[in-house]
């Protein structure tokens, strides 16, 4: 890049326009998956022409990045496109720390931590010292400097920008005609809007300099030839075996008496609830978060004991991963009896999202800690933050994949089938993401009649507030909303006998069986 600096700027400011025209005023949409390309493309030219060649370790983020970045325009549920786009842009920044040495795989914790604080750094600091570094080393090398630097330019229009404005207006304040024909031409150009433009160019800028500060940082400090704790451990080994051992003992000791004590509870299903007076619901719901602390505290513990315990010899190793073994086996079997007590108020309330992001996170929670229990086992502790970096994209990538709304329409449906109620109101509040999974279940010729009218209400509800599907710029196109406008465009004429009205402005309807629905839920 110091072989021709500007070219830098150039692509810099170019994608900060490009940002401004593609999110000003719009919803997020295709917009994001588009901005992230160009961004990887940018880079990537840039980093090309300086014959800084990306390591091969850090190409296999570029799927993961790509697959992220689609889902943003692919699906429509509000944690499935958080978690896209912050994974995007947490792998986007991976990307920057590890472009040259690609040994992203093999960071601890501090690592990442570290890594990120020094881009940030980057981003903040390096811009300002790139041109004096350019500058002194053309210096020193007796290389002319390039005719041709935007800079002067840029800096000429910025400070000539509001000295004509001053003057602009007392002139015309001087002179009538005059005033008139700068109106015009204000008019013109549409300046009323000016301190809107300016305020825009600010971000373009800023925009700008962080992106610079990116490359850079690519370009000279993403060698990472060295990582933190790879030749001595980063926290000084403190606390002795035989304290970690009483701590590690004394859990394990307690996690056996509750899972022995609890074991009829654990596995006893339905013919257990009423045990002791617990209701259903109680049954179902006590218990369920703290029993999901215990996972995530045993293994900050197990973790944090690990990095801070001398083991001294091969005994002292085998007992030390054989009490935090037996530790995560315990919790495992809790994790069960979680995941059993989720499902059991699953089947009597039904499924919502925040039940099943919690069914998803429990599978790779367990998973995660299997992890823990074999890298232990082969004392490869480093890969502990891979493991989580998997858990938590293997997370987000889950939701992704599974469509959560249409998930919850089909076992709903399913409970629906089977003599529970299905909750309207409820479903119509969902995303786009469930129309698919809607339209599919209304064709379906099998489905009992009530349970069909049901699903039809929803689609009648949903053709009910057309401002969900309404046409959006290119920019804020989702596939979501385009299924969702097109098929229930093709389903409407199968919806005339559902009769509705609109008391109070809020949409409510009778089904073809005479079942009376809303299709706003009830506030209390």
């Amino acid at each position: 890049m110091k072989k021709n600096p500007n070219l830098l700027w150039i692509v810099a400011i170019a994608l900060g326009w490009l940002f401004d025209f593609l999110f000003w005023k719009q919803a997020p949409g295709v917009n994001f998956a588009i901005f992230v390309m160009l961004c990887l493309v940018g880079g990537f030219f840039l980093l090309w022409r300086d014959e800084k060649h990306a390591s091969r370790g850090s190409l296999w983020l570029i799927p993961l990045i790509l697959f992220f970045a689609a889902v943003t325009f692919i699906r429509a549920e509000p944690l499935t496109i958080f978690l896209a786009v912050v994974f995007t842009l947490f792998l986007m920044a991976v990307l920057a720390m590890t472009y040259l040495g690609g040994r992203w795989f093999m960071y601890s914790i501090s690592d990442y931590v570290s890594g990120f604080l020094k881009l940030i750094a980057s981003m903040m600091a390096r811009p300002l010292t790139f041109n004096a570094e350019v500058k002194r080393e053309q210096a020193e090398s007796g290389v002319a400097a390039p005719k041709r630097n935007i800079w002067p330019v840029v800096r000429g229009i910025v400070i000539a920008l509001p000295v004509l404005a001053i003057f602009a207006a007392l002139l015309a304040s001087a002179d009538v005609i005059f005033g008139q024909q700068l109106d015009a031409f204000v008019k013109l150009f549409n300046l009323e809007k000016l301190p809107e433009y300016i305020f825009r160019l600010i971000y373009i800028l800023i925009g700008a300099y962080f992106l610079a500060g990116i490359f850079l940082h690519a370009a000279i400090q993403s060698k990472d030839e060295k990582l933190i704790g790879e030749d001595k451990p980063l926290i000084n080994q403190l606390l002795g075996f035989i304290e970690s051992t009483i701590v590690l003992g004394s859990v394990t000791i307690l996690f056996t008496a509750f899972v022995f004590i609890q074991f009829r509870y654990f596995f006893g299903g339905q013919s257990n609830i009423h045990i002791d007076g617990y209701t259903y619901s109680e049954y179902a719901r006590r218990g369920f978060g703290e029993l999901v602390a215990v996972a995530v505290f045993s293994l900050l513990m197990i973790l944090g004991l690990g990095a801070i315990t001398r083991r001294e010899n091969e005994a002292q190793r085998k007992t030390f991963s054989g009490l935090s073994v037996a530790i995560v086996v315990l919790v495992m079997v809790m994790l069960v009896s979680a995941y059993q007590r989720l499902s059991l108020y699953e089947a009597a309330y039904g499924f919502s999202r925040l039940r099943t992001y919690t069914h998803v996170a429990l599978i790779w929670i367990g998973l995660l800690l299997l992890a823990v229990v074999v890298l232990e086992i082969l004392r490869r502790e480093r890969v502990f933050a891979l493991a989580m970096l998997i858990a938590s994209l293997g997370f987000a990538a889950t939701l992704s994949v599974m469509n959560v709304d249409g998930f919850i329409v089909r076992q709903n449906v399913m409970r629906a089938t089977q003599g529970q109620g299905l909750d309207v109101p409820y479903l119509v509040s969902l995303s786009s993401d469930t129309v698919p999974v809607l339209v599919s279940e209304f064709k379906d010729q099998s489905l009992p009649g009530l349970t069909r009218d049901a699903v039809g209400a929803v689609l009648v509800c949903r053709l009910q507030t057309p401002d969900r599907v309404s046409d959006k710029d290119w920019r804020s196109f989702t596939i979501a909303k385009w299924m969702e406008k097109n098929m229930l465009k093709n389903i409407q004429g199968d919806l005339n006998n559902y009769q509705v009205t609109t008391p109070d402005g809020l949409p409510q309807m009778v089904t073809p069986g005479h079942v009376f629905y809303k299709c706003y839920q009830s506030q209390y």
